[in-house]
């Protein structure tokens, strides 16, 4: 029953605590208050200096949408560069175009820059017309992992499309499961999508604890 805990965090201390209550990966992160932007260059460094736990980074270059221009696909490769020079392992990111479909061309500028690091596709996912074909498209592009709340506002409301979404990724990308996740329905979460991680906000004391606790750790 027990899964992969990321834990996604915009300070510090709220990294290190998520460590040392179980999470096993940290979605580094700017101010969560708002969605989450990319992280300053000091955070990241701190983080990969001293975490244990593997670091990924969000690379978002503003709020809103996920519709960029090339100015701002600029800025995201810039800032894919830094966080592999600072020593992060994977970096998390995510384009779609006006029509609802991922952003190919753009996406395959950034994941050039991320090698070697490993590259998720964030919860931009949710916004996608058709999340099979996506799934599909970035498998093809060798994407490591997708966060999604199967389409929902939470995870736990689209339980039986993250089982398909699981289902049809199989071994080729991994599938988090994210959106409100929560100690006290985490456990029936995994079991009925058999997804292998979860994603969870770690900027609240003991919630990485509880969902650690509820997963049998």
């Amino acid at each position: 029953m027990m899964a992969l805990i990321e834990a996604a965090v915009d300070t510090f201390h709220a990294a290190e605590r998520a460590q040392a209550e179980g999470a096993k990966r940290i979605e580094l992160c700017g101010p969560l208050f708002n969605g989450g932007t990319t992280p300053s260059a000091g955070l990241i460094a701190r983080c990969c200096e001293k975490l244990l736990v593997s670091v990924h980074v969000l690379i978002r270059p503003r709020t809103g949408d996920f519709i960029y221009s090339d100015d701002e696909l600029a800025i995201m490769q810039k800032d894919v560069a830094l966080a592999r020079e600072l020593g992060a392992d994977g970096v998390v990111i995510g384009a779609l175009t006006p029509e609802g479909e991922v952003d190919v061309s753009r996406l395959a500028d950034v994941i050039a820059v991320a090698s070697p690091m490993r590259v998720g596709f964030h919860r931009a996912f949710d916004q996608l017309k058709d999340p099979d074909e996506a799934l599909e498209i970035l498998v093809s592009m060798q994407v490591d992992h997708v966060l999604t709340s199967g389409g929902g506002k939470t995870a736990m409301e689209s339980v039986e499309k993250l089982a398909h979404l699981q289902e049809r990724a199989g071994d080729r990308v991994s599938i988090i499961a994210g959106g409100g996740v929560r100690a006290d329905h985490v456990k029936e979460l995994v079991a009925r999508t058999g997804v292998k991680e979860v994603h969870a906000r770690g900027t609240e004391a003991g919630v990485i604890k509880g969902i650690v606790r509820a997963l049998g750790g």
